[in-house]
């Protein structure tokens, strides 16, 4: 059956199938009509909940209803200039562009789309489009002072970057800077911009600040590859490979077989390996094996001077536990000139191998500046109290020196010393009296420096400035009555020894 026939066919079929026809069509319509009604209460009610959201700031739950609306009415300007808002309230003006240039297309004379565009266009950099829109929006009563300001200035952007483009042509890259950041100013979403004030940040040494002009890039542009690795570059480059390692996995994603990224995420890879296994084997305190991880990444990264020094950081500590107290200094030294000078754990550390090497000035020195600066540091005031203290005990006798042993001996190494020097200083050996007076005294000596150092407490209380056998402190003859000429002493601690040496005063 052929039905809505055109109405001159209407006498060549029955009455009846006319009728039908009739009929049928006004069923058609009356559903049409009632359809576009249903759509337009769908799109009324989309939009109202669109607004209370919006008022809400609950931009992405207002922009499913948008969304909604615009499907069941593509044409219908003010609801795609709704969305266009809240794309720009969202941060997205790559999606609020088509959806103003839809608006603009449907109703040219749309003042406020036109504003809006320009707008965008001139935070993008489309100085001459948005000029456009403003010129439009100029004839406008209402909107002629706003267009007139934007078009004054699009002129002093166009400006600023001619300034800012010929002194970065002449390497005066201070100037280009400045006006970079005055472009910038209007030209916020502006991907070349950031790019040359990157380079200039870079060329003056501020690479943190380039850093952050090439991330906000890498937002701005999709898939960029070339961002994502000039970051992970600069952060290689002020040694933080960790973070490097990061941004070059970002590029390894966008493109698996970028050559440059690929090479760059290997040798990334591996130094954050290797400064892993350092940062470890320090915290085992296994200071062997820490030095000799330091020398394995100073020679796999022999250019970048902020990773080697974050390696005498790490390896300053260990060769001070080692008794390297030379190499401590000297890596502290380079820390601290070429970075913070004020860096509390390197001046610390420095301090205290100042202090193994009896250099008392240089370790007060240290303490001093530690606490200037870090006053809350309870290491910096003890440390200080100690050196001052062992400065004044300089002067008295240097128990280590009398036997021959460093200050952080061990305690095997202290007693062999002894024992050594024990025998051969014994009264005994000499014959001739004064050659006996002397080598009495250096006895006596020799036995104080094992009292004090054979004796965990009192080797602490040395260490920190206080002699437990002081002269000051003494009752008779001997310190706290300690004699090394007792009757049967031996200076070797059991019977095995060839002296049975008696002493008597009086």
């Amino acid at each position: 059956m052929v039905l809505l026939q055109p109405y001159g066919w209407l006498s060549k079929v029955s009455p009846d199938l006319v009728l039908l026809e009739k009929e049928i069509l006004w069923i058609f319509l009356t559903f049409l009509i009632q359809a576009v009604r249903c759509s337009e209460s769908e799109i009324n009610r989309h939009l109202e909940l669109g607004k209370k959201l919006m008022a809400k700031q609950q931009y992405a739950d207002a922009l499913t209803h948008y969304h909604a609306a615009v499907e069941l009415d593509p044409s219908n300007f003010m609801t795609l200039y709704r969305r266009a808002t809240i794309y720009l309230a969202l941060g997205r003006s790559r999606a609020a562009i088509p959806d103003l240039d839809r608006v603009i297309e449907l109703k040219p004379d749309f003042i406020s789309a036109h504003m809006q565009r320009g707008s965008v266009l001139l935070k993008q950099g489309s100085l001459d489009e948005a000029e456009n829109d403003f010129k439009v929006a100029s004839s406008d009563d209402s909107k002629h002072e706003e267009a007139i300001s934007k078009l004054k200035e699009i002129r002093e952007v166009r400006q600023a970057i001619q300034y800012a483009d010929e002194y970065f042509a002449q390497g005066s890259f201070d100037n280009a800077e400045y006006y970079y950041t005055k472009a910038i100013e209007s030209c916020q979403w502006y991907p070349h911009l950031h790019e040359r004030r990157a380079t200039c940040y870079q060329q003056r040494g501020d690479v943190r600040k380039a850093i952050a002009d090439l991330r906000a890039v890498s937002k701005m542009v999709p898939d960029n590859t070339a961002a994502f690795l000039k970051i992970s570059k600069l952060y290689y480059s002020v040694g933080d490979p960790e973070e490097s390692l990061s941004q070059i996995r970002e590029c390894k994603k966008l493109d698996p077989d970028h050559k440059e990224c690929t090479d760059h995420y290997k040798k990334v890879r591996n130094l954050v390996k290797m400064r892993e296994s350092l940062k470890t084997m320090s915290d085992k305190e296994k200071w062997m094996d820490c030095v000799a991880q330091g020398i394995k990444i100073l020679k796999f990264e022999k250019n970048v001077d902020a990773i080697q020094l974050d390696v005498f950081r790490m390896t300053s500590k260990c060769n001070l536990k080692l008794g390297h107290t030379m190499e401590a200094i000297q890596q502290c030294t380079e820390v601290l000139k070429h970075g913070d000078p004020n860096d509390l754990e390197m001046l610390l550390t420095r301090a205290e191998a100042y202090l193994e090497n009896e250099q008392y000035d240089e370790a007060i020195e240290d303490y001093k500046t530690a606490k200037k600066h870090h006053d809350d540091s309870r290491r910096a005031r003890e440390g200080l109290n100690k050196a001052e203290k062992l400065k004044k005990q300089a002067g008295r006798k240097d128990y280590y020196k009398i036997l021959g042993v460093k200050r952080n001996a061990k305690k095997r190494e202290i007693l062999k010393a002894y024992r050594k020097l024990a025998a051969e200083w014994h009264p005994d050996n000499f014959h001739d009296e004064k050659e006996k007076k002397a080598a009495e005294k250096k006895f006596i000596d020799i036995a104080a420096a094992k009292e004090v150092l054979g004796d965990d407490e009192k080797r602490q209380m040395y260490d920190n400035g206080n002699d437990p056998l002081d002269p000051e402190n003494q009752q008779g003859g001997f310190p706290h009555g300690f004699n090394p000429f007792t009757a049967g002493f031996n200076p070797f601690g059991d019977d095995s020894g060839p002296f049975s040496f008696k002493f008597n005063f009086g």
